[in-house]
């Protein structure tokens, strides 16, 4: 059985985005318990800025926008190899610290909520992705790209230590330079740990 919809959103205020964003995630709930049925929802936006959303990808423009497949983190990480790749080339960051970074984050769920309301891949903030150019928080390419920017932003602002980037890309730069080092803070500490274990991980796998 195949269901069919389309929603077309023009001139969204950036709260009124987020609540059809949340109508979009419980159609794919709806979709999940309908025998035979897709998971997935697809979306574009168009040249006048509106938005498409459909469950069947009729059109080359449409691209993933929320899934409820279920993958193993070696699937996820083929999945956005490409994505990863192309932001470290446009960044210039370590691909192997963008998995990291994202492995600690979110364990390579695109839709991942925090608690603290950090959204998506690299669990971006609401108001980091705004500063990131990032509209939608939960589409791998535009999170790993807002995230990997932001990332290269703060290794430039800390003289390419990843030590202190890391911890500012976790509790906030300002945070970072206020206690000139790392904060005292054991959730970022074990996050610092987190990720450099992570990257351990996946470059030791590459030689």
């Amino acid at each position: 059985m195949q269901l069919f919809y389309i929603f077309q959103l023009i001139g969204l205020r950036r709260s009124f985005r987020r609540l059809c964003c949340g109508i979009a995630s419980a159609l794919v709930l709806s979709l999940s318990v309908t025998p035979f049925a897709r998971a997935e929802i697809y979306r574009y936006i168009d040249k006048n800025g509106v938005w498409h959303f459909t469950n069947i990808k009729t059109d080359s423009r449409y691209r993933i926008f929320i899934s409820s497949a279920r993958k193993t983190p070696t699937e996820y990480i083929e999945e956005y190899g490409d994505i990863i790749r192309q932001a470290s080339i446009r960044f210039g960051v370590d691909p192997r610290f963008i998995r990291a970074i994202i492995k600690a984050e979110s364990a390579f769920d695109h839709t991942a909520v925090s608690r603290e309301g950090a959204q998506g891949l690299m669990q971006l903030m609401p108001g980091t992705a705004d500063d990131m150019a990032v509209k939608n928080t939960f589409d791998p390419e535009e999170n790993i790209f807002g995230g990997t920017r932001y990332f290269s932003l703060l290794l430039k602002r800390f003289k390419n230590d990843k030590i202190l980037a890391l911890a500012a890309y976790n509790a906030g730069p300002e945070t970072v330079e206020s206690y000139n080092g790392m904060p005292p803070f054991p959730e970022t500490k074990a996050f610092v740990k987190r990720v450099l274990d992570y990257y351990e991980t996946y470059n030791s796998r590459a030689k």
